[in-house]
């Protein structure tokens, strides 16, 4: 599914990535670890197209992401990427199901078409009650199932999440982390996790180990 070859990374003089080969496969919940500084969220970010290397390939379902002109990767990246990051990132001037709606209005899909997908997926994540509620009115763990809802909108084929769980308490941790695999096993999507949260690195499918801009092997 994910294909990662010889990425490279510098901002300046800083090394961020030294040449990171990986290799994802479909289905899989991978969680990437190591300690701050590592490069862990800039390679999560190159992966999701949000940003370049300064060289070396990445192919998602076959393709070439860095080959894409920037109209094609915006279109790429709204269809078969979703993100999930650690403060949720709701916009506070809209409800829940419109926080949830807009990658699909982005991707010009009708809007009672939009309305119905997440209304569809807000009712399986138990948020059937507060659809109409702004962040503000929604609890940590509200939020973050709303900021995972807006991920699976437009049916991606990947799910990019930067420390997901790390603003949220035990109890929420724990019903976040059963509902990627929840996801997973009923959609068929591929997580990629930057994590620092042992609980849930222990119980993904493996665990890349990166240090130094460097992934560290053997993988386990």
């Amino acid at each position: 599914m994910i294909d990662i070859k010889n990425i490279h990374k510098s901002y300046g003089s800083l090394e961020v990535l030294k040449g990171i080969d990986a290799h994802i496969e479909k289905g899989e919940i991978v969680s990437i670890v190591g300690p701050s500084g590592a490069g862990k969220t800039t390679l999560l970010q190159i992966i999701g197209t949000l940003d370049k290397p300064d060289c070396g390939e990445i192919q998602i379902g076959g393709i070439q992401t860095l080959k894409l002109k920037e109209k094609e990767l915006s279109a790429f990246r709204n269809k078969h990427i979703g993100f999930v990051f650690q403060f949720h990132q709701l916009l506070p001037e809209f409800t829940a199901l419109e926080n949830v709606m807009i990658p699909a209005l982005i991707r010009k899909e009708k809007s009672s078409v939009a309305s119905k997908r997440a209304k569809e997926i807000l009712d399986y994540l138990n948020l059937s009650d507060r659809m109409e509620h702004k962040p503000a009115q929604l609890s940590g763990g509200e939020k973050q199932r709303v900021a995972v809802a807006r991920a699976l909108i437009n049916q991606p084929d990947v799910i990019l999440a930067d420390e997901p769980s790390g603003s949220l308490d035990s109890q929420n941790k724990e019903e976040l982390h059963k509902l990627f695999f929840d996801l997973r096993n009923e959609m068929g999507q591929t997580f990629v996790i930057v994590t620092h949260d042992q609980s849930l690195s222990l119980i993904t499918d493996r665990v890349i180990h990166m240090k130094d801009g460097q992934i560290i092997y053997p993988e386990i």
